[in-house]
């Protein structure tokens, strides 16, 4: 794990720091190799092309929502031009199978693009 994404996940709250790190797995396993770095001041990945955010509350999974389908960005929450993201509230409740066609979708492709 780069050094910052380790000192970001470990300094959140429960249950934030679990979800982060289950969602890290995720997208780790997902992508093997996957680029990992602080930006924005969050863990992203492939240069931006996923993001994990934690809130007060719950915990943002972004995704760069470029060369989408408007199908495939109802797909997700937000408004934004450029990102969007599913919330993620509760470690019990994360719904791999849906995060990992998420993910999937977004990362349609990457390395390829």
């Amino acid at each position: 794990m780069e050094k910052k994404v380790k000192q970001y996940i470990e300094k959140q709250k429960s249950p934030q720091k679990e979800i982060c790190l289950k969602l890290r797995e995720i997208i780790i396993r997902t992508f093997p190799g996957i680029q990992e770095e602080m930006k924005w001041g969050v863990p992203t990945f492939a240069g931006g092309k996923f993001y994990i955010g934690a809130l007060r509350d719950h915990v943002n999974l972004g995704f760069s929502i470029n060369g989408l389908s408007k199908g495939d960005i109802a797909l997700f929450e937000g408004n934004g031009k450029t990102l969007r993201h599913i919330k993620v509230k509760n470690f019990d409740n994360i719904d791999e199978d849906r995060i990992v066609k998420l993910l999937k979708i977004a990362g349609e492709c990457l390395g390829d693009c």
